[in-house]
């Protein structure tokens, strides 16, 4: 027997607001989080500019003591953790402790940590290296963190599939309360790349765009690359009978998860776009939905020449004829590349379209592409009534991982 898998929480950090909220109000709108970068000196780099978290402060959600025995990306968790439990009124007690799940992913975990700590080694020797380094740098750290905060006690794990790393989190949450394991969850990811070693490295694949403004442009012709993010976005996920029981605000239905390989490329997708097409219709199949009852979807849209192509044949793949009708934007335009935490920050946007009867839009979008000729909800956000929303998310080493998020 299976149960129906609710939300009741939501939290976030990101380049374009601290809140939910403030996000949700730029992207609608269609204001971007991009910025020259503050957090190096970029003067040797080809990329410039990122949406970094502006404005950011530990202090808000932490003593100081806490902030400086975390990395970064644990400080977004801690913060997006906290406005989700606050909406969602989610009490853990002795009582229920073993009933509630952390699960908190991260593709890459304390990248900052892990820099920090080699450039200690190197210059001032081993016996210097922070005594926190290890809590830092694991992909785990911040679910660990979360548990030992709220006292959660149930399963506690972190899900590292590279930019499906926050989707593939949630799948786990959902498949978890789903199947009777646990009533409840905090649920999502977080990710802090924006260093050295982060922007340098992935401007290596060749995936980044060098231009300052005007991008990314994803789906677009001229599209050339990525901007990079950060952040956190955390869900509560409750099962339909705990929500109702203690009278909680439910938002919306996570109605679905499934995810898939390519086993084509470490780094590019699979150009025929079937693997994400499996994906998509597994994650239609556990939702008990067909193609055609698809409102709008958001997409993995990372603005890179591969990416963009490979995902709108796997869209065509998977909804036949009626992807002529199906809007499909995004919002990476925007808030930028988040590595593993932005399926985990489109699920919020999906959740938020459908309870607002808005759609996102794509920025920057002024070339059509004949290999990207969907519906791209092109620079203005639009209303429509939708019930059914999908977030895609695919990431390097072939990981595909799509959720459904339902009208409740």
């Amino acid at each position: 027997m299976t149960r129906k898998v609710v939300i009741t929480g939501m939290g976030a950090v990101n380049g374009c607001g601290l809140t939910v909220a403030q996000t949700w109000d730029a992207i609608i709108n269609g204001r971007h989080g991009f910025a020259p970068i503050t957090a190096f000196d970029t003067s040797n780099f080809l990329v410039k500019i990122a949406a970094e978290a502006k404005g950011f402060d530990p202090a808000a959600y932490m003593d100081a003591k806490d902030a400086r025995r975390m990395d970064r990306y644990q400080q977004f968790a801690i913060a997006a953790s906290k406005e989700a439990l606050a909406q969602s009124g989610l009490h853990i007690t002795d009582e229920n402790a073993d009933r509630v799940a952390v699960i908190v992913s991260s593709a890459i975990g304390g990248a900052k940590a892990f820099q920090d700590g080699v450039r200690t080694l190197d210059s001032v020797g081993p016996r210097r290296i922070d005594v926190f380094m290890i809590p830092k740098l694991m992909s785990n750290g911040a679910g660990g963190l979360l548990s030992i905060q709220t006292g959660a006690r149930g399963p506690n794990f972190s899900v590292a599939s590279a930019c499906a790393s926050g989707s593939d989190g949630l799948g786990q949450a959902w498949s978890l309360i789903r199947h009777g394991v646990v009533d409840a969850a905090i649920a999502g990811a977080a990710e802090a790349t924006i260093i050295e070693l982060g922007v340098g490295s992935f401007d290596r694949t060749g995936a980044m765009t060098h231009r300052t403004d005007g991008v990314p442009q994803p789906f677009d012709k001229e599209r050339d690359g990525l901007v990079m993010g950060e952040g956190a976005a955390i869900l509560i996920l409750e099962s339909e009978a705990s929500a109702r029981a203690r009278g909680a605000v439910i938002l919306g239905e996570l109605a679905g998860h499934a995810a898939s390989a390519d086993s084509h490329h470490i780094t590019a997708p699979s150009d025929t776009g079937k693997p994400g097409a499996t994906a998509i219709l597994r994650a239609l199949d556990s939702a008990g939905a067909n193609p055609d009852q698809v409102g709008y979807i958001n997409a993995h849209g990372t603005g890179t020449v591969l990416n963009d192509a490979s995902e709108t044949r796997a869209v065509k793949l998977a909804l036949g004829h009626h992807v002529a009708t199906t809007p499909m934007s995004s919002t990476k335009s925007m808030t930028g590349h988040c590595m593993g935490m932005t399926g985990a920050l489109e699920a919020i946007f999906c959740l938020n379209a459908i309870r607002d009867g808005v759609l996102p839009p794509t920025i920057n979008y002024h070339t059509p592409d004949p290999d990207c000729d969907l519906d791209v909800v092109p620079n203005t956000a639009r209303q429509a009534r939708i019930d059914l929303a999908l977030s895609n998310a695919f990431g390097f080493g072939g990981h595909n991982s799509v959720l459904a998020i339902r009208r409740y």
